[in-house]
């Protein structure tokens, strides 16, 4: 089997398995982090089957999911791949970049190791961002029960990952916690172009919303 049917194949699989879910890490967001991760590495020096892959196979089983288990998205990613028989240093290096690839919080570094994950980690950070990071967000917070908004509660930078995992802050919270810090975040210098845009939708987006919590329409 070549690469170009690997690829395939691994998107239909992801595609049968992530289809329907609710709470913004569905089928769709792959596709877009996808795509968005073959447009960066159009600009860098990138093994783009690896990237395709981990693009593909990145939130096979996401931890937010699994009880913060961090260790099964790459367990599954590894039995997909040694499935259909893809070399095992690819295979490596993909499930490093998945077990790597996650915001664990504003005080935790997570820098990934290769250009081929950096990209990755970029443009699925850059689906957290904008008028889709902005949808994602309450999508997800409402998957989970929390609340919108309570100006009672304030958000927190969390300094490690089991209080980043634990935290039940609401989903205006979120942008203070996570989304506004991705910016400064990005590894390559496309992304950080496509950040900076959506970066200021969201920005836009909570000036307003707080224009009308407080009824100053």
């Amino acid at each position: 089997m070549d690469k170009t049917q690997l690829i395939d194949q691994t998107a239909v699989f992801i595609k049968s398995k992530l289809t329907g879910e609710g709470s913004g890490h569905d089928w769709w967001h792959i596709y877009r982090v996808w795509k968005n991760a073959i447009h960066i590495a159009e600009f860098e020096q990138a093994d783009l089957f690896v990237v395709e892959l981990a693009a593909l196979l990145h939130d096979i089983a996401d931890w937010k999911f699994h009880d913060g288990n961090e260790d099964i998205g790459p367990q599954q990613a590894r039995e997909w791949l040694e499935g259909l028989g893809v070399d095992e240093k690819v295979i490596g290096h993909v499930c490093t970049i998945i077990q790597d690839i996650s915001f664990k919080g504003a005080g935790v570094a997570t820098n990934m190791k290769t250009i081929e994950g950096m990209i990755v980690q970029d443009a699925d950070r850059l689906d957290a961002m904008g008028a889709i990071g902005i949808s994602r967000a309450f999508a997800y917070g409402g998957s989970k029960g929390r609340e919108m908004y309570n100006p009672e509660l304030k958000p927190e930078q969390h300094d490690s990952f089991e209080q980043y995992k634990n935290s039940q802050g609401t989903s205006i919270n979120h942008f203070y916690e996570k989304l506004l810090l991705l910016k400064e975040l990005m590894n390559t210098v496309t992304a950080r172009e496509i950040a900076n845009k959506r970066h200021k939708v969201m920005e836009d987006y909570l000036q307003e919303f707080f224009k009308e919590w407080e009824g100053k329409d």
